[in-house]
């Protein structure tokens, strides 16, 4: 993959899931979304993807009005987004989503060659003590960087 330019990441999804599997898909936008998106003013906080019709759509990432261009087609930040994808790759996100209690979430937004896309991956949700199990282990391995960081200089 060269040549991608990372815009966002979804920092909340690793904190709340086990991810277990990523795709990468292009999202169809309108009017000026793409330059909204190439100046880091998209929000992927509270996104998830749905299955509507055999078809996945990217609900709840809040891509902001470009500030320079006209409002013209850009009535709704919050308007669900099709994603595009091979069918392959659907059928196999919908029947696992369906199948074995995994729910699909964005983890990225990425320019690809000028294009943008979405990485999401299939997840299992993290119980509470999953969570304090990775921070302390974030903490743990902080710490010994900071002392190896430390020695070493």
């Amino acid at each position: 993959m060269a040549d991608i330019k990372v815009i966002s990441r979804n920092r909340k999804a690793q904190h709340d899931y086990h991810l277990e599997r990523t795709f990468s898909a292009g999202i169809v936008l309108q009017g000026s979304e793409i330059k909204s998106i190439r100046s880091n003013n998209i929000n992927m906080r509270d996104g998830f993807v749905q299955e509507r019709d055999g078809e996945l759509w990217l609900i709840g990432v809040h891509i902001s009005a470009y500030e320079q261009g006209a409002l013209f087609g850009h009535a709704d930040p919050m308007r669900p987004r099709k994603l595009l994808l091979h069918k392959k790759e659907i059928a196999q996100i919908i029947s696992q989503s369906r199948e074995r209690g995994y729910t699909v979430v964005p983890t990225m937004v990425f320019l690809e060659r000028g294009r943008a896309k979405v990485e999401i991956a299939l997840a299992k949700g993290k119980k509470e003590y999953d969570k304090r199990d990775s921070i302390a282990k974030r903490d743990a391995d902080r710490e010994i960087r900071r002392v190896m960081k430390a020695n070493y200089h």
